[in-house]
């Protein structure tokens, strides 16, 4: 029987990526990030279009040959429709319609948040695989999104909390960016935080829905913060740096954690996944795993490399698809708005 290889291709905001993944087993994972963003402090949707355009070809040429395989043995092609930005979702699109039209393989579409939540079933070689069961619940945080999501099969999702206004991606981020840090500023944060001590300064937790977020009132809180005791002290942001980085980062992860503790509660689900750019973050990861064992939890936490944008997570959720025969028409547009 011929193996089932897919071809991912991920392009949603500032990463190139191309993926093979044959069978459910990762053959190769290949990413091209855009280093340009750092000078404007944010990703500027123009460049990152134009900068797609010319790593797209080698990064597929790349993910091909390192996975040791033709593009003759390419069962379909899988791409993000979205979310993401426009401009960048437009060329990882049309190259993957003139792939499937030139090599006559199905093109199967795939939402960009429905592959984080699917990253965890990314099988390698030589290495334990233990994979989530249904159901499960997913804790999905990145620079756009929040969310708690049910996930009772592959593609059978309930979105039951998300965040009303900012994402926890982008509290970290702007937060960042008024301590004087650099873009990103997330994984800056998490660096600064391991020598800082947590509980040196205190952020409120939002009253929001019991499952919902909002992060917009920390950075407001924390810029005023900021403000007022510069105003006694232009040295305190430089004289205690990593207590502000670790005391910021400490309340960001206790309303994540607080939200999960209630979901898994209510749904009486003790299989815990989290995705997203923010899963890398070295305190989440710790948090986890204590709420894990304390709870009685089994808790998936992803590799580093599946955490932020990748073409892995497209192809394995492309494979689910191409297994279900959900292929998309060469008539499909990208959608910057894209819901389950």
């Amino acid at each position: 029987m011929q193996p089932i290889t897919i071809l991912g291709i991920e392009s949603s905001c500032d990463d190139t990526s191309a993926s093979v993944i044959q069978d459910g087993f990762l053959l190769s994972n290949v990413i091209a990030s855009q280093d340009v963003h750092r000078l404007y402090g944010g990703v500027v949707p123009e460049l990152a279009s134009r900068a797609h355009q010319q790593n797209i070809i080698p990064v597929v040429d790349t993910a091909i040959k390192t996975a040791g395989i033709s593009k003759k043995d390419i069962s379909a092609i899988a791409f993000t429709r979205g979310p993401g930005l426009l401009g960048s979702l437009l060329v990882g699109t049309s190259f993957s319609k003139g792939f499937a039209l030139a090599n006559n393989i199905p093109l199967v579409e795939v939402n960009h948040l429905q592959g984080h939540i699917l990253s965890h079933f990314i099988q390698q070689k030589e290495k334990e695989n233990i994979l989530p069961k249904f159901p499960f619940l997913s804790l999905l945080v990145s620079g756009g999104h929040t969310q708690i999501i049910i996930v009772r099969d592959y593609f059978d999702m309930e979105i039951i909390g998300q965040t009303i206004d900012d994402a926890a991606g982008e509290a970290f981020d702007k937060c960042a960016k008024v301590l004087g840090l650099g873009y990103p500023g997330g994984p800056i944060v998490d660096k600064l935080a391991a020598d800082g001590n947590p509980l040196k300064f205190k952020f409120p937790k939002p009253q929001v829905g019991e499952l919902d977020f909002s992060f917009s009132g920390l950075k407001t809180s924390f810029l005023y913060f900021l403000r007022d005791n510069l105003k006694t002290n232009p040295n305190f942001i430089s004289e205690n740096l990593n207590d502000l980085a670790a005391s910021l980062q400490y309340t960001i992860i206790e309303i994540l954690a607080d939200k999960i503790k209630i979901a898994a509660k209510n749904t009486d689900i003790k299989e815990i996944t989290i995705g997203g750019g923010v899963a890398a973050n070295s305190g989440l990861r710790t948090k986890m795993e204590e709420l894990g064992k304390k709870n009685n939890w089994k808790v998936h936490i992803p590799e580093r490399k599946f955490t932020t944008d990748n073409a892995a997570m497209i192809a394995i959720t492309g494979y689910f698809k191409y297994l279900r025969k959900e292929f998309a028409s060469q008539s499909i547009a990208p959608k910057a708005r894209l819901e389950f």
